[in-house]
């Protein structure tokens, strides 16, 4: 059995990013370099990525401008292949309601 590598995950959480048309990164620059409360930069809203704590990873979905994040699937930190496996399966369902 192979192993999941955070290579693995980052690959897969971009494609989720890709096909929901959701930003591909968690902050950008602000338009202009403006500084807003002491930051040049903005949340992404919508953004899907890997949270890492517990020695597990969860996949979170950016859900506000102050950084505060959805879980999208249940179960919490859970090890890297539930992680991958479960996250392949919610891409498979997006793909697959498109059709």
């Amino acid at each position: 059995m192979q192993r999941i590598t955070e290579r693995d995950l980052k690959g897969l959480v971009e494609r989720l990013n890709r096909i929901t048309n959701s930003p591909l990164t968690y902050c950008s620059e602000r338009p202009n370099g403006e500084v807003i409360n002491g930051s040049s930069r903005v949340v992404n809203i919508g953004h899907y990525h890997f949270s890492h704590a517990y020695g597990g990873v969860c996949l979170h979905r950016t859900s506000n401008a102050s950084g505060g994040v959805n879980t999208v699937l249940s179960g919490g930190h859970v090890p890297k292949r539930q992680a991958y496996n479960d996250t392949w399966a919610f891409i498979k369902g997006i793909e697959n309601a498109a059709v």
